[in-house]
């Protein structure tokens, strides 16, 4: 019975694994400070229906627009890929909790980032596109 693991079977997976091996030791682009201040939009999905926010940011505000309805937010960098967003006028208790909003990887235009409240162990992903 041949098994996955023989002599000749090993000698086939070794350029596979050095080719993996290469491909997840690339370092993932992180240029953050390209996204510290400016306009974006940020596409999400709400009950299957893709929506957009709107968002202006300098080095301490951010200004969302969602659905014809404006918010502005307070912005405190912890280094340059991370900040703690807090709703300056919030609605509800929920939004008086603070945001982590953390960027993970960058491109020329978009950034992926993840975001959750502060303290709390979940987190969502979502990408951003720079609009100017």
């Amino acid at each position: 019975m041949p098994t996955l693991f023989n002599k000749k079977n090993r000698l086939k997976l070794v350029p596979l694994t050095l080719v993996l091996l290469m491909v997840s030791c690339y370092p993932v682009e992180r240029n953050c400070k390209d996204f510290k201040t400016g306009k974006f939009k940020f596409e999400h999905e709400i009950d299957g229906i893709k929506k957009t926010t709107f968002l202006e940011r300098n080095d301490s505000i951010q200004i969302e627009t969602f659905e014809g309805k404006t918010d502005t937010a307070s912005i405190r960098w912890v280094n340059d890929c991370e900040y703690i967003l807090q709703k300056l006028h919030p609605k509800n208790m929920a939004e008086k909790k603070a945001l982590n909003m953390k960027i993970l990887t960058t491109t020329k235009n978009t950034y992926t980032f993840e975001f959750g409240m502060v303290g709390v162990a979940q987190k969502q992903k979502g990408t951003v596109t720079k609009l100017d």
